[in-house]
């Protein structure tokens, strides 16, 4: 993709339509957040569904501080919709190869809300994966329509943000899975608990290095991702249920997942010629 791809000068119909559902879509999003985070007499997210979705839901919940990322990427769609929706932003190719894929984040973002609130713990699971596929069809795109010389705002609402969404909502997805577990396999399976949470943290660190190298190792997703690790093992070492091997072995996927894409990124800085 070349500079003079990133903008075209022929807009199509199509492109007002994007730009308006983007905006729609963020909207949902909001008000169902608002909702979530208990707003109007609501309760909360963490006390709903028998509270499976708090921190000692299951071995693999993160600390409360953890959720603070929402914020940012909360604060990053919002720019992103508003920026998208400019004048110059309508006939953008890249635009139009991102709308529709963020759009549709957006929109299952709301949906989890909605699922927690008035659903099943078994929904909240099935949206989750379904928002992870959708999150990495939305960064996969990023990556191979990102124009080098698109500018810092185009690198930071599109796939930085996206980045970090899917980085956590990988983590997010692990945690709801084992949530929903924690409440229909048999109580002898917490006998097990430090074997399989130490296994399923070791899938996390190969699906977060498959991330990076797949995204030519684009330090986002890894950020989001040792942020969720390390209030992972805070949780575990500090909260209920605790449970040290699980702890540690979130540190230690954190530094895996984190460093390479880190040093790579370092080394974009030094030599922006490597990539």
């Amino acid at each position: 993709m070349n500079a003079r791809d990133h903008v075209t000068t022929t807009p199509h119909g199509s492109d007002l339509v994007r730009q308006i559902v983007l905006l729609s879509a963020v909207s949902f999003m909001l008000i169902a957040a608002v909702i979530g985070a208990g707003a109007f007499g609501n309760t909360a997210v963490e006390d709903q569904q028998g509270g499976a979705l708090d921190t000692d839901g299951s071995y693999l919940a993160p600390a409360g501080p953890a959720f603070s990322i929402w914020s940012v990427i909360y604060l990053g769609l919002i720019a992103y919709a508003i920026w998208q929706a400019l004048p110059r932003q309508r006939a953008s190719e890249r635009q139009r190869a991102m709308g529709w894929p963020i759009a549709v984040t957006m929109v299952l973002n709301g949906l989890w809300l909605v699922a927690a609130r008035f659903g099943t713990l078994f929904l909240t699971v099935v949206v989750i994966v379904l928002l992870l596929a959708a999150l990495g069809w939305a960064f996969r795109t990023a990556v191979v329509t990102r124009d080098p010389r698109g500018g810092v705002v185009d690198s930071v609402l599109i796939d930085g943000v996206t980045g970090l969404h899917l980085g956590w909502v990988t983590l997010a997805t692990v945690a709801n899975t084992a949530a929903w577990l924690t409440t229909v396999v048999p109580p002898t399976w917490e006998d097990a608990a430090s074997a399989i949470g130490v296994t399923v943290l070791v899938v996390v660190a190969i699906i977060g290095l498959a991330i990076a190298w797949r995204s030519g190792w684009r330090v986002a997703p890894a950020l989001a991702l040792a942020w969720g690790l390390s209030w992972l093992a805070v949780e575990r070492l500090t909260g209920s249920p605790t449970n040290a091997p699980i702890a540690i072995t979130a540190i230690l996927v954190a530094l895996v997942v984190l460093l390479p894409p880190a040093v790579v990124s370092g080394l974009r800085l030094i030599r922006p010629s490597i990539d």
